[in-house]
């Protein structure tokens, strides 16, 4: 079989579409000879060998054909729109935002290496997330065999904080009833200064110390946190050491302020159990924590 005398290809996505028409004198003996000649036409870069229709209407005009690709080493393919690439305000849209990316990319890059150049870790604050103020992620970052002794000393700094709160309320109220205002500036330093320096001092290196198994921050941790433990003791006597002890609420200055006000002493005896459940508490997790790094090592 022969295909012959003007065998017409018909090819999309050009305007108007494109008919291309094999001339009379091109034999082909079969259907397969003419999609072989046809992509070898192709390939060849798109020469042309008979009279081509780009819907304009001049059927005797010559057109050639784009090169498509075949057969060539480093094929790509272009997405940017043709009207993007002819409005110079987009172009200098392009512009800016490449230069606005590489500027922050910049940036990103120095100050990560200048964090690693410090050794420092930067954390992101998350805590409380109401007012985030601290970084703390525990069952992200704590290994999963360490993390119910870290939500135990984590207990234990929220307690302190709870019994330093309140031991302003019941100073207050002290100083309502008579008190004086002196006793009022002491609690509320004992506050101001007790609540920051015990997560400082003795939860963060205790966090650390679970995150990098330090043995360092193992031991500033005990030394630290015994003396939160001895503080927690102190504060739940209430020695008559400063102003009369009436500046904490432990036993020794609520039995003080009864005779005086029953509602205060019942504040200052509230404030004795708090510290007393702090120091409980805090026992129990140095003995726990102990026990796991002598295990842990």
């Amino acid at each position: 079989m022969e295909v012959c005398s003007s065998v017409v290809l018909v090819f999309g996505g050009f305007k108007g579409g494109i008919l291309f028409v094999v001339p009379d004198h091109m034999v082909f003996r079969s259907s397969l000879d003419l999609v072989w000649w046809f992509f070898r036409w192709v390939g060849s870069g798109g020469l042309m060998v008979g009279s081509l229709w780009n819907g304009s209407g001049d059927t005797g005009s010559k057109f050639r054909l784009p090169n498509f690709g075949f057969g060539q080493k480093h094929d790509a393919t272009d997405d940017v729109p043709l009207e993007t690439r002819n409005d110079p305000n987009k172009q200098k849209e392009l512009s800016d935002w490449e230069a606005d990316l590489r500027r922050r990319e910049l940036d990103i890059k120095r100050r990560e290496d200048a964090v690693a150049g410090a050794g420092v870790v930067e954390d992101d604050r998350n805590w409380p997330p109401f007012f985030p103020i601290i970084h703390h992620d525990i069952a992200n970052e704590i290994p999963v065999h360490a993390q119910k002794l870290q939500y135990m000393a984590f207990a234990s700094w929220l307690g302190i904080v709870l019994c330093l709160v309140y031991n302003i309320v019941a100073i207050i109220v002290c100083w309502i009833k008579g008190g004086g205002a002196k006793i009022f500036f002491l609690a509320s330093i004992y506050a101001l200064l007790g609540v920051p320096l015990s997560y400082v001092l003795w939860y963060r290196p205790l966090y650390r110390a679970m995150r990098t198994d330090s043995a360092f921050k193992f031991g500033w941790f005990f030394l630290l946190y015994l003396i939160h433990i001895l503080f927690c003791v102190f504060a739940a006597i209430a020695p008559p050491i400063v102003f009369h002890g009436q500046s904490l609420t432990g036993i020794l200055a609520a039995i003080d302020v009864f005779p005086h006000s029953v509602l205060v002493g019942v504040f200052y005896l509230v404030g004795f159990g708090l510290f007393c459940l702090e120091a409980l508490l805090s026992l129990w997790v140095l003995q726990k924590i102990y026990m796991y790094f002598r295990g842990h090592k």
